[in-house]
């Protein structure tokens, strides 16, 4: 059987070239440890997206602006609004996002999200919702931010099979670590188990979770 990192490569070597500006950002991403979303993930999510049409994306974790911008750029009819916590990051997605002309369409909130309900709500309901920031924190973010979904509306949890830890935690020395494929792991079955979201476990990427809200 051909290992999941052949197929990734093989998929990735088929994705057409990124505009300049975003193809900085991915190696800015690379030279610098920024976690982004992989090319097959991201062009999965897109695809995604394409099918749905949402007026209104709601993102937990900016990270450098590389997802809301791809996002954007997809959907021109789109508006985002997208939290970020790390004020550097917050700073460099800003500029990433105005460089691409996309300031009008993307609104970028610094500050935790545990925190920012009240600003949040006043620009929902959200057609979407894309949850990529702290995995510990996932079941909160779920919890909180879903209350602005859309009738019908979509929550894509990104990192869900954390690098295959999820599947086999062999090789984990640190407890922490351990202690967060546990929590990645009750928030998997957490959601699956959601008597009010249809759910499915993607084997993309890093693991993508789609949940669409029962009408």
């Amino acid at each position: 059987m051909v290992s999941s990192s052949k197929k990734d490569e093989y998929i990735s070597g088929l994705i057409s070239p990124r505009p300049e500006n975003i193809e900085e950002i991915e190696q800015y991403a690379k030279e610098n440890d920024v976690p982004i979303m992989d090319l097959v993930g991201i062009e999965s999510l897109l695809q995604l997206l394409r099918i749905k049409q949402p007026k209104r994306i709601l993102e937990v974790g900016t990270a450098i602006g590389y997802s809301a911008i791809r996002m954007a750029s997809s959907l021109p009819g789109t508006n985002i609004v997208t939290i970020e916590k790390d004020e550097e990051r917050y700073h460099i997605a800003s500029k990433n996002i105005e460089k691409a002309g996309l300031e009008g369409r993307i609104t970028a909130l610094f500050g935790d999200a545990n925190e920012l309900h009240d600003d949040v709500k006043h620009h929902g309901p959200f057609d979407v919702i894309f949850i990529d920031a702290a995995k510990g924190q996932y079941q909160k973010f779920f919890d909180a931010y879903t209350a602005m979904l859309a009738s019908n509306g979509m929550v894509i949890t990104d990192n869900v099979m954390f690098r295959g830890y999820v599947v086999d935690q062999t090789g984990i020395e640190s407890r922490r670590r351990r202690a967060l494929v546990r929590k990645i792991r009750a928030f998997n079955e957490y959601i699956m188990n959601h008597s009010d979201y249809d759910s499915a476990l993607l084997p993309i990427g890093d693991g993508i979770l789609v949940s669409i809200k029962k009408v």
